[in-house]
């Protein structure tokens, strides 16, 4: 029997598990599969024949195939759905799985498991799935029966969405797959979860009572998942206040060139408390935007400083500050409440902060002029200095092209340079494992209906998915990928730097933490898969290199060799 009939399967018509699985796909939107199939998953890839219209991305290691799904779910705000291979696959991909879980991406996750009939046998590629995948996602189940897939795969996608979003899993046993069912796969269930917070009222009040100039607007990454960036930009206009990115961001959303924007946070407790003491309260939209890497002395928010926070996962708020209100709702739809409220409440003291927005404006701008000056000391430097590498890309690139960003050497520039009206324009790693970066620029790509889009990757990151590199061939994808290659691990050695008592910060000496002898030839990795690359050492030859590439109908590399530490 084929995979699908074509008959309407209202009336019992039998169909193997894969083509019920393809049909809830297709009824729930899926364009795409990301997967890299094996023994298991054969018989899904059999019933795609008769299913031209979702497409099967091919990547060529797992780890790729996750970060693609989690930057098409990003870039097109729905779930994306993968498929792995049994326990390894599952394992190779476990490291993205977890950056997604981080990110909060919704990801329908799928594996091929062995045929259930002969586990007792222990066969080749078996192990629990469910057990494995358990730690880096919502939840985890087996499929015991095809009857099951349409229940268990809409609650996937429900639930993937579904604050926190984030990953869920469904293993596949091959026999399931191939099981005949007459199972009815109904209809999408259409679920609104744009939930206005209550306390508004109460949070208008306090908000307007805080001094003009004295509230800082924490723009979390929920800002972008609930798409609010006018919204959060109506509202810190009414206030004249600040609006500041999270310390280690998945995007940054909010419009660069927006006269309030004052950047990211650093990611030191005693940096941002420094930033945070000028303030006598913040409103923190999203949680988890206070994240440090390096432990210093002292909390990250000053005792004085005191706390409002909305987020539509009730455990984020009061999670590590005592808070005097907080709220439970969608971000957008609570701001659109809230507005008209602080608008009132706001209006008799409009001139106080219409000056304290003029001044967050001025000091900005002043802010942009000493780094460029910054910037502009070092454009002689015989190797490139990174900060002239992140302007002379950021210059390059404009404000209309996606950029997912994985160049942690010069990541912290390109956000002080970038100048774009564009909300969605830039996407960061946000859990931390190196290889997010560039499969995700090629699913960010299909994400924006094969649009433009630039992959920044540390030469570091670079070497964890290359593979990348390939499906963006294959599949013809305007993506331009920009590795800043200075041949070491520059922010583990930056890092031990910071810590005076460690040996290696004393003699410069620092193991493991050069990529040399031999040195990488990313003109022949990318050649090697089929994508057109060049090789930059002089500022000079960034811009129009650059500018050649993004000319380009399909994916090329470009090398800027920038200083080591």
């Amino acid at each position: 029997m084929s995979g699908i009939t074509g008959v309407d399967t209202a009336g019992g018509q039998l169909r193997r598990g894969a083509a019920v699985l393809l049909e809830v796909l297709r009824s729930e939107g899926v364009d795409y599969i990301f997967g890299n199939p094996g023994t298991t998953e054969l018989p899904l890839i059999d019933a795609l024949l008769e299913v031209p219209d979702v497409h099967y991305v091919l990547g060529l290691q797992e780890a790729s195939v996750v970060a693609m799904a989690d930057g098409y779910a990003q870039a097109a705000r729905r779930p994306g759905f993968l498929n792995l291979h049994t326990a390894g696959g599952l394992g190779h991909g476990l490291g993205n799985l977890l950056n997604a879980s981080v990110s909060q991406t919704p990801l329908v996750v799928t594996a091929g498991q062995q045929d259930s009939r002969h586990t007792i046998a222990d066969p080749l590629l078996f192990g629990d799935l469910v057990q494995i995948a358990r730690p880096a996602v919502k939840w985890a189940q087996e499929v015991a029966h095809a009857d099951q897939l349409p229940v268990l795969l809409r609650r996937a996608f429900h639930d993937s969405t579904a604050a926190p979003a984030g990953p869920v899993f469904l293993s596949l046993p091959m026999d399931v797959m191939e099981e005949l069912s007459a199972v009815d796969i109904g209809a999408p269930s259409q679920i609104n979860r744009q939930a206005v917070a209550g306390g508004l009222p109460e949070l208008a009040h306090a908000l307007a009572g805080i001094a003009p100039g004295r509230l800082a607007i924490i723009a979390g990454d929920e800002v972008y998942g609930s798409d609010a960036a006018a919204e959060v930009a109506a509202v810190a206009q009414c206030l004249g206040a600040p609006v500041y990115g999270s310390s280690w961001p998945s995007r940054i959303p909010f419009a660069t060139a927006h006269p309030l924007w004052c950047g990211n946070l650093p990611t030191q407790a005693t940096a941002i408390a420094q930033i945070l003491g000028a303030y006598d309260a913040i409103f923190a939209l999203g949680g988890k935007s206070l994240i440090t890497i390096l432990y210093t002395e002292g909390p990250a928010l000053p005792p004085s400083c005191a706390v409002y926070q909305m987020s539509s996962d009730v455990r984020d708020l009061g999670r590590t500050f005592w808070t005097p209100l907080s709220v439970v709702g969608d971000v957008r739809a609570s701001l659109q409440a809230l507005l008209p409220e602080l608008q009132v409440l706001t209006r008799v003291r409009a001139a106080a902060y219409h000056a304290a927005g003029e001044r967050v404006a001025a000091q900005r701008m002043q802010h942009k002029a000493q780094a460029k000056m910054a910037m502009l000391a070092h454009r002689s430097d015989a190797v490139i200095h990174p900060s002239v590498a992140a302007w002379e890309v950021v210059r390059a690139v404009g404000p209309d092209i996606a950029i997912v960003d994985e160049a942690i050497a010069t990541s912290s520039d390109v956000r002080l340079f970038l100048e774009s009206a564009w909300s969605a324009q830039y996407s960061f790693l946000r859990g931390g494992a190196l290889g997010w970066g560039m499969p995700a620029a090629v699913g960010a790509s299909l994400g924006l209906g094969r649009e433009r889009v630039v992959s920044l990757a540390g030469d570091g990151a670079a070497l964890y998915s290359p593979q990348a590199l390939w499906t963006a061939a294959h599949e013809k994808l305007p993506v331009t990928f920009v590795v800043m290659n200075n041949q070491e691990y520059n922010v583990l050695k930056n890092f031990m730097r910071q810590q005076k008592d460690y040996i290696s910060a004393r003699e410069g000496t620092y193991p493991a933490m050069d990529i040399v002898n031999p040195s990488i030839d990313y003109q022949a990795l990318a050649r090697s898969m089929g994508v057109p690359s060049t090789r930059v050492t002089r500022v000079a030859d960034i811009a129009p290199a650059l500018e050649a590439a993004l000319a380009t109908d399909g994916p090329s590399l470009v090398e800027i060799v920038i200083a080591a530490s």
